[in-house]
């Protein structure tokens, strides 16, 4: 068994008293030496060591005893979700003018998506639905910021699952949704290295409902069109 610790940081929040769900899955993905799919137990706290205790197959992320995630080995690299063909950056953007969070937004600091959160801050992600693609195929360009690179300029771990986390939620969210979705499982197959200081398309869209439970996937695409990061989601509706 391995044991390490991994720590949110307040600047890499959801709601604004805990870590954003991709971001903490990424943490805890970068910490295991295996791909893994992440699902979150319960919100992640921010500023406070994690314990990780790790196996073969499985590993366990909890807080004082409390079980916070549970990490499980993929038996394959492949998500097997099929990725749509990419979203010109043109429509990207005029996607993000309809971004629902700019009217509400029941997170509106979240590191991922927040409207509130300042360039070079947040990732500053909106998803809207794009003209022209079925319902719920949301995008958005990205520029990563040069504070998320490591030595060789490419962006962390943890940041590309963020950027990839709210867009699959958006997929489903509308203006008049009555609870707010969270996210609990979240597994992310990085092709290529995601650099700072280029453009990057993000697109989410559905992969199916069962009441409150919404699955969806997300893809981040290069300046030529390339898949170079894919997710698949579980999202879970809050009870009214």
């Amino acid at each position: 068994m391995d044991t390490g610790t991994v720590t949110v940081s307040a600047r890499c929040c959801g709601p604004s008293d805990s870590a954003n769900g991709g971001y903490v899955s990424g943490l805890i993905a970068e910490r295991l030496d295996w791909p893994a799919e992440v699902e979150l137990r319960r919100p992640p706290p921010l500023e406070t060591p994690m314990r990780v205790d790790a196996g073969q197959e499985t590993a366990e992320v909890s807080v004082d005893g409390e079980l916070v995630a549970v990490a499980s080995r993929l038996g394959t690299t492949s998500l097997g979700v099929d990725v749509p063909p990419a979203v010109a950056a043109p429509d990207a953007e005029k996607a993000s003018h309809h971004y629902v969070g700019f009217e509400d937004h029941a997170f509106p600091r979240c590191f991922t998506c927040g409207p509130q959160r300042e360039e070079g801050d947040g990732l500053r992600i909106f998803p809207g639905q794009v003209r022209d693609r079925p319902e719920g195929t949301v995008a958005a360009v990205w520029h990563p910021d040069a504070s998320f690179a490591d030595d060789a300029g490419r962006v962390a771990t943890p940041v590309v699952w963020a950027a990839l986390d709210c867009p699959s939620g958006f997929s489903y969210l509308r203006s008049d949704l009555q609870a707010p979705l969270v996210l609990a499982r979240f597994a992310v197959e990085v092709e290529a290295p995601i650099h700072v200081e280029r453009a990057y398309v993000v697109v989410g869209w559905r992969r199916g409902q069962e009441g409150r439970k919404h699955h969806a996937a997300s893809a981040l695409f290069d300046e030529d069109g390339a898949p170079v990061a894919v997710a698949r989601a579980l999202w879970i509706q809050l009870r009214t």
